[in-house]
């Protein structure tokens, strides 16, 4: 006789047990994560806290009250206010501010002269094309360093003494000293033209993005680079003027021995700028070549038979999708001008190293202190460096649907 099977109700649920969560793949893989990083954090704190006792066995009680005394130590370049009586603090943000100039310059300028490059290394012109590869293999294959202290020894060798200075206008001169230049002094209505520049930027990428949309569903295109170059130039140089020009400028001129007053770029700056500039402007072209070529040739053509010259083509058609084969490694390059910046203590350039790290760390023995700042420092622009251009990175990828 045949029994019935009743399949209605649920097969019955065994228990929560603790061996379950390391026969399960998924929770193996967390429980294995998460006891590792208690095992670091673990052995940091050891190391932290072997690390103070030692400092105060020996007297060396760790602490950044130091920052507070004096430096009682010249920086020869400094964007804000400084002298020997200022704190090591103030001499920190100096260095500070100092590399960002330095990295950020050097960012602007290599990625000009490598797109321009990268761009020259695929021109049909035979000697333009070599004269590009010339370079580009030439000064890959040189030390960075090599680099700028051949510039530094070409601008300190070669230029004239502050007496013998080039002189242009009456305005700018160029000594083995540095480049002297006016300094602008804003006066109070100043500020509206400052204002005018910021809402001319805001309009221009508004503008800028209304027309693409218009394109995108029209197909009718709008002067983009003219209203661009209106709103963020031009608006600015109207207001200056009906504002009276609240502008005067500050005059160098040459007292003793040097130039006093105005606008300095010292010879240290201009060399670490041109060295890492041109150093990773090799590296940057051939980025911009590879990502070209990574762009199917058809592209190319659909757009040419389509009727758009060559120039269209390669602003609107290739650059865009070269782009997402450029932006990664051009990541990487950014944050080398950004490490790579830490050799100015070679030509005596006032970075990061030589102030906290350097004349800072002698002064006060604070070492580990010292040392943890100047990490510190690099990793906060190296993450803020790698999420920005992450982000761009995502903005401009392709969209799958």
């Amino acid at each position: 006789m045949s029994q019935s099977i009743d399949y209605s109700s649920p097969p019955p649920q065994s228990g929560f047990s603790i061996g379950k969560l390391w026969t399960d793949k998924k929770s193996r893989g967390v429980l294995i994560q998460l006891l590792a990083t208690i095992a670091v954090c673990a052995v940091v704190v050891y190391l932290a806290g072997n690390v103070v006792e030692n400092f105060q066995k020996l007297g060396k009680p760790f602490g950044f009250e130091f920052l507070q005394q004096e430096s009682n130590y010249d920086i020869n370049q400094h964007l804000i206010d400084y002298n020997s009586q200022s704190s090591h603090a103030r001499a920190a943000v100096v260095g500070v501010l100092n590399t960002l100039l330095v990295a950020v310059c050097g960012i602007i300028l290599a990625t000009i002269l490598g797109f321009i490059l990268g761009v020259l290394r695929l021109s049909p012109n035979w000697l333009v094309n070599k004269l590009a590869y010339c370079y580009i293999e030439f000064v890959r294959n040189v030390p960075v360093l090599v680099h700028i202290l051949l510039i530094h020894g070409i601008l300190v060798h070669s230029l004239p003494k502050p007496k013998q200075a080039i002189n242009m206008a009456d305005s700018f001169f160029l000594t083995n000293r540095g480049f002297y230049m006016p300094q602008p002094v804003a006066e109070p209505l100043f500020w509206v033209v400052v204002a005018s520049f910021v809402l001319g930027i805001f309009y221009a990428f508004w503008y800028r993005s209304k027309a693409i949309a218009k394109q995108a569903a029209t197909g009718e295109q709008s002067p983009v680079f003219w209203v661009m170059l209106g709103s963020i130039i031009g608006l600015p140089i109207l207001v200056f003027m009906l504002m009276g020009m609240p502008l005067t400028w500050e005059l160098p001129a040459l007292k003793g021995f040097n130039f006093k007053g105005g606008m300095a770029l010292k010879p240290e700056f201009l060399s670490l700028w041109l060295a890492l500039s041109l150093y990773t402007a090799a590296f940057i072209a051939e980025n911009v070549r590879s990502g070209i070529e990574a762009v199917s040739h058809g592209q190319t053509e659909a757009a040419l038979a389509l009727g758009l010259p060559r120039k269209r083509t390669m602003n609107l058609v290739v650059i865009p999708q070269a782009l997402r084969v450029i932006i990664p490694p051009l990541t990487s390059q950014y944050l080398n001008i950004t490490k790579n910046s830490s050799l100015a203590i070679a030509i005596g350039y006032m970075d990061i190293v030589a102030t906290i790290g350097g004349i800072t760390l002698n002064q006060s023995g604070r070492e580990m202190e010292c040392m943890i700042i100047v990490l510190s420092l690099y990793l906060f622009f190296s993450l803020t460096i790698s999420a920005f251009m992450n982000w761009y990175n995502k903005r401009i990828s392709l969209v799958e649907r």
